[in-house]
């Protein structure tokens, strides 16, 4: 079994191409939730719903969030009655909200809710949320403290950050499943996700980074920043506006005691020396993901560090 750490459409992208050499049923996904949000009403899983709708052949893949071809008159009318309307949600992707929303108010977890949602859209890959409690990132900008989704979509991550912490993260513990996953995994992968936000959170819920400490199985991650930038998002500024260097190495340092392996894009093969500098053997290949051979070759050789940690 493959366990993956995901948040953003970098890792929902990575899945596409791992479901293709490994059996999907074979795979478990432990999804970040620290950027969920309400919206008209409504609970929005953004990472759950990329890694759904990506794992479902349902993705806007030009856009990289939302349901292709999706139409928005619902928030058109919305705007009629006045209503904000900067956190855009399309009519087809209204019927998940709608339904997660109906499902958490009779009671079902968080997880229970994800399970019936993937069943639903025929995803075979074990589906976690990181847990069922609420968890809320907030950024620490000029203009404040500022909810994940204010900073991100509506300020469009104009702000500099000066800080982020993940409300709710000290009473939060992991979602049935997840620890389970992790003390039985053959392999682990960090997605290629915003370090900060994406996975950060998933390693802040208590009891999670101990479990992937004493984890057999190796951990191999994949870096976001290739060419000193993000492929996608504000992994750049957050990192700099938290004193880290915007690197391969900057982000393989957050996760050194956990990694096995790191693979860093071939533009960035003259920053291998300084990824080994932080204890973390670095693995060079082509990280971009521009279709789905890409996207399976960069499971291949996910997979292939994997094996050879356990082989060392």
């Amino acid at each position: 079994m493959i366990v993956v750490l995901a948040g953003g459409v970098g890792a929902a992208r990575f899945l596409q191409g791992l479901v293709q050499v490994v059996p999907p049923q074979e795979i478990t996904v432990v999804i970040n939730t620290a950027d969920d949000c309400e919206v008209h009403g409504l609970y929005v899983c953004p990472d759950i719903d990329s890694v759904l709708y990506h794992l479902s052949g349902l993705a806007d893949e030009a856009r990289g969030w939302g349901v292709r071809d999706d139409t928005f008159h619902a928030l058109g009318m919305l705007a009629r009655y006045g209503a904000e309307t900067w956190f855009q949600l399309g009519d087809r992707d209204l019927a998940t909200h709608l339904l997660r929303t109906r499902l958490l108010r009779e009671g079902q977890p968080l997880s229970q809710v994800t399970d019936t949602l993937r069943r639903a859209l025929g995803v075979a890959s074990r589906l976690l949320p990181m847990t069922d409690a609420r968890v809320a990132t907030e950024i620490d900008t000029p203009a404040g403290w500022l909810p994940f989704q204010v900073y991100f979509v509506q300020r469009r991550a104009a702000d500099a950050v000066r800080g982020v912490r993940f409300r709710g993260i000290e009473e939060a513990r992991p979602a049935p499943g997840v620890l389970d996953a992790l003390a039985a995994a053959d392999g682990i992968v960090l997605a290629p996700s915003n370090p900060v936000v994406s996975l950060g959170p998933i390693l802040a819920v208590p009891g999670v980074r101990a479990a992937l400490r004493a984890a057999a199985a190796p951990v191999v991650g994949i870096s976001p920043i290739v060419g000193g930038a993000p492929i996608k998002g504000p992994a750049d500024r957050m990192l700099r506006g938290l004193g880290y260097a915007v690197s391969p190495a900057g982000v393989a340092g957050l996760f050194a005691d956990l990694l096995d392996a790191f693979v860093l894009d071939r533009v960035d093969a003259a920053t291998a020396p300084e990824v080994e500098a932080v204890g973390v053997r670095p693995v060079v290949a082509e990280t971009i993901m521009r279709g789905p051979a890409e996207k399976a070759a960069l499971a291949r050789v996910v997979l292939e560090a994997l094996a050879e940690a356990r082989r060392r």
